[in-house]
C-alpha cells in the first residue's frame, strides 16, 4: 500500500504517514489535503521544528518508454511509495516527423514559404544536445525527482546507469574484431539474403526463378532498410503480399526473423549520461547501479518483473530491500502542457484554423483534475476526470459535455495523468 506524503503547517516534507493514519487526521481536521496525485496532506498544527524526520532515497530505473521510481526510507529499507513515468517522446517524435513533412511539402509546391536554411544549424546546437523525443524524457524524470524532493524529506540519490550493446543483441556470438567488420562483411545485400535464405523465396519456397529482394515489414508501416527487416520472393509473391507485413501475408515464420527495433536501446544508451549529470547536479549522493545488478537484486528478493520493482532494486541498497505486500504503483502518463501549435493547416498546408491566445476559460484550463455532479438529466451522476476546455461554457469530461456550474476543481492541470492501480483482491 503507498504511503501518504506529509507536509508540515510550513510546507516542509515530514516523513509519509500510512493511508489509515492521514484518514484519521483528516477527520480530525488537524490536516487537509494539499494535493491528489501524489496524494498529499498538509498538517495544520505541526512544524517541521516539532517533527522528527528520516532520511529517503529516490530510486530511479529509466527506461524508453517507461521510467520507474520508488521511494525507499534509508534506515528501515523499506520501500514507501512507487510509480511508473510514461513518457511521450515517441508522440513527439510523430508529430516533427510530421512537421517536417509539411514543410518540405510546402517547399516543393512553392506556397510561399521561405527557403530551408542550413549555414545557422550547427552554430545553434550547443554540445551535448539531445532532440526533443529523449530532451523530454530527461525532463520528464527530473521534474518527477524535484516534485518528490518537496514531498518527502530525500538523502540520496540511485540510479541504474545502463548501456545496451545493440550488436550483442543483433548477434549474441559477436566478438573481437567482428563488431567493426558488420554483419554484412565481404557482402554485398542482395548476395548475403541469397546465401541467408538458400536461393529460394520465403513465401512459396520457388528455386531457379528471378528473386528481388523485399522488407519483411513494408517502408510504408514504419519498416526499415536494415537487413534484419529484408528477405527474398519472387515477383508474383511480393505483388500479392502488396503492403502487409509477413505475419498478415500468413506466414508469420518469415516475420520472425525479423529482428526487434533497437530504437528503446538506443534512446536510453543516448540519454543516461545526461540524466546523470543532472541529477549530480542536485548536490545529493548520488548511487549508481548496473543493470544487471538490479536483475539479480529483484530476482533473489521474489519481485515480480515491472519498472518499479527495477527501481526500488537498483544499486547496491537494493539488495535488502523490502517491499510491503500490496504496494501499488502510481501511473503517471506525461501529456504536455497544452498545443504548442498556433496554426492549424489542411493537407495542402495553408492555414485553416487558429489557437486561441487565452489558455484559460472562466478559471479552467485544458487537463484540470476535476469532479462534475450532474443532478438530472440523461447524464445524471458524479464524474471524476481531466476536463477539455472550450470557449464557451460547455466543457468536455469523459466524453459527455458538462457546464462549468457542475465543476469542482480537485487538481490543477501540471502535465500529467494520473491513474491509480488497484490491487488484486
Amino acid at each position: 500500500m503507498q504511503r501518504v506524503f506529509v507536509l508540515s503547517s510550513d510546507r516542509k516534507p515530514l516523513d509519509p504517514c500510512h493511508p489509515a493514519r492521514a484518514r484519521k487526521l483528516l477527520k480530525q481536521r488537524r490536516a487537509a489535503v494539499f494535493r491528489r496525485y501524489p496524494f498529499t496532506i498538509i498538517l495544520k498544527d505541526r512544524t517541521a521544528a516539532e517533527s522528527v524526520t528520516h532520511p529517503h532515497r529516490i530510486k530511479v530505473d529509466p527506461g524508453s518508454k517507461t521510467t520507474g521510481l520508488a521511494i525507499v526510507q534509508e534506515e528501515t529499507r523499506a520501500a514507501v511509495w512507487a510509480a511508473e513515468l510514461e513518457h511521450r517522446g515517441e508522440l513527439i517524435k510523430r508529430r516533427m516527423t510530421a512537421r517536417r513533412q509539411l514543410r518540405r511539402a510546402r517547399r516543393n509546391h512553392k506556397c510561399r514559404y521561405r527557403e530551408p536554411r542550413f549555414l545557422n544549424r550547427a552554430s545553434s546546437r550547443r554540445k551535448g544536445r539531445l532532440p526533443p523525443s529523449l530532451q523530454s524524457r530527461v525532463e520528464n524524470t527530473c521534474t518527477w525527482i524535484e516534485r518528490l524532493r518537496r514531498y518527502v524529506p530525500v538523502a540520496a540519490l540511485s540510479l541504474e546507469l545502463a548501456k545496451f550493446d545493440t550488436q550483442k543483441m543483433e548477434n549474441p556470438e559477436i566478438s573481437g574484431v567482428e563488431y567493426q567488420q558488420g554483419e554484412l562483411y565481404g557482402y554485398e545485400v542482395r548476395q548475403y539474403l541469397l546465401e541467408k535464405f538458400e536461393h529460394k523465396c520465403v513465401y512459396c519456397g520457388a528455386e531457379n526463378v528471378p528473386l528481388e529482394v523485399e522488407h519483411i515489414v513494408p517502408r510504408s508501416r514504419g519498416g526499415s532498410d536494415r537487413v534484419s527487416n529484408l528477405t527474398i520472393s519472387c515477383r508474383s509473391c511480393n505483388l500479392e503480399k502488396g503492403n502487409r507485413t509477413a505475419s498478415e501475408f500468413c506466414h508469420p515464420e518469415v516475420q520472425a526473423k525479423a529482428r526487434r527495433s533497437l530504437k528503446d536501446a538506443a534512446a536510453v544508451n543516448s540519454i543516461r549520461w545526461t540524466l546523470f549529470r543532472r541529477l549530480q547536479a542536485t548536490g545529493l549522493p548520488l548511487e549508481v547501479g548496473t543493470g544487471g545488478r538490479t536483475k539479480y537484486n529483484r530476482t533473489r528478493l521474489g519481485l515480480p518483473k515491472a519498472h518499479w520493482a527495477d527501481a526500488a532494486c537498483v544499486g547496491k541498497s537494493g539488495a535488502d530491500v523490502c517491499v510491503p505486500a500490496g504496494l501499488t504503483p502510481l501511473q503517471i502518463k506525461a501529456r504536455g502542457h497544452g498545443r504548442r501549435q498556433r496554426c492549424g493547416t489542411d493537407k495542402y498546408g495553408f492555414p485553416i484554423r487558429h489557437a486561441p491566445r487565452a489558455k484559460k476559460f472562466q478559471g479552467w484550463q485544458t487537463g484540470d483534475l476535476a469532479r462534475a455532479v450532474i443532478p438530472r438529466g440523461k447524464y445524471a451522476g458524479v464524474y471524476v476526470g481531466r476536463v477539455a476546455i472550450r470557449h464557451r461554457p460547455r466543457f468536455r469530461l469523459n466524453g459527455i459535455d458538462v457546464h462549468p456550474k457542475y465543476l469542482e476543481l480537485l487538481q490543477q492541470a501540471d502535465g500529467y495523468e494520473y491513474a491509480q492501480v488497484q490491487p488484486n483482491r
